[in-house]
């Protein structure tokens, strides 16, 4: 196949890249600037924003397949900002591929479009859309999914996968902001009660990806579905963030809030910096409060059945390649 990734240069997209440029597939890459990594392995990369729909048109044009990771991700930004990037974004490429006879779109979502707040424990992909968002990600994100699953028509097959926390080498997001605020004396425990939650290793994240693109197909039993993706078992948060804080010789997190209070003070916080558009974003927002406080795992069956997936990248392992990319503290 010839394959667009959009996010190509990115943490998922570039696992996704290096997995299809090794199994022989011709890649092209949309970013929004060059990486010289996939210039080496001989990525053709296309540049322009999501939002700019004869740039997505034009990267799309020639491909057999498209895998559209980029999003604007993030616990707090302006909304206009998520809707350009996650909704219009999105339909710019569904536009693109319908009219230049692109065959199949894997689109990479979100647990979060299900998740309401309160704890999901094994649900699985007929758990309904939440009606109550506390954060622009997982809103746009949801439009988005929606959007992609009803795209899928005889001309193109389409397919939503929904990975959770991915993590790894190179993660820019999970692990570097843990690490920084322990640092800092900033990490708290939510609650005092254990809670577990779905982690997705990268390379399962984007193993993921590729079956689902061999899968989708004409009258496919996989077109127009979402799959939850995950490690395979859930882990035990804090226990999870205490071994990585470990790894860079950082005491584990022992402090406890007390949800209300996390919530209370995201609340205020995210009406300061709303009101007085202060720069950055809060230490502390309801969204983050209710991710930390409740269990959110899911049944992975249906992947296993329907696209073969199975994650070959337990903790264990993730871990131990983890280790050796993060900087410990010199003396």
């Amino acid at each position: 196949m010839k394959v667009l990734v959009t996010g190509g240069g990115g943490f998922l997209g570039g696992a996704v890249v290096r997995k299809l440029v090794a199994r022989g597939d011709a890649v092209r890459s949309y970013t929004r600037t060059s990486s010289p990594w996939l210039a080496e392995l001989g990525v053709e990369q296309a540049h322009g924003d999501l939002s700019d729909a004869d740039a997505v048109a034009k990267a799309v044009d020639g491909c057999d397949a498209v895998i559209h990771t980029a999003a604007k991700a993030g616990v707090w930004g302006r909304q206009r900002d998520f809707i350009a990037t996650n909704i219009n974004g999105t339909k710019n490429v569904i536009a693109a591929c319908l009219a230049h006879g692109v065959q199949r779109l894997i689109y990479t979502s979100t647990p979060s479009v299900v998740h309401g707040g309160g704890d999901l424990e094994g649900a699985n992909e007929s758990t309904p859309y939440s009606k109550v968002f506390l954060a622009h990600y997982p809103a746009t994100k949801a439009v988005a999914e929606r959007a992609v699953l009803a795209a899928n028509g005889p001309t193109l097959a389409t397919v939503a996968l929904r990975p959770h926390l991915i993590w790894g080498p190179g993660d820019p997001h999970l692990i570097p902001r843990v690490i920084q605020r322990a640092r800092a004396g900033k990490l708290r425990r939510i609650g005092p009660r254990p809670i577990k939650v779905d982690v997705t290793y990268v390379d399962n994240a984007a193993d993921a990806h590729l079956l689902a693109a061999d899968r989708l197909a004409p009258g496919s039993s996989v077109n127009g579905k979402a799959y939850f993706i995950s490690d395979g078992a859930p882990v035990d948060l804090w226990e999870f963030l205490n071994r990585v804080l470990s790894l860079v010789e950082l005491p584990p997190v022992t402090r406890t809030v007390p949800v209300w209070k996390a919530k209370l003070v995201g609340r205020v916080l995210e009406n300061v910096f709303r009101i007085l558009r202060l720069p950055g974003e809060p230490a502390m927002t309801r969204f983050v409060a209710s991710q930390l406080s409740t269990s959110h795992w899911y049944d992975i069956s249906a992947a296993r059945r329907d696209l073969g997936y199975e994650p070959h990248i337990g903790v264990e392992e993730g871990l131990s390649r983890l280790a050796g990319t993060l900087q410990r503290p010199t003396i």
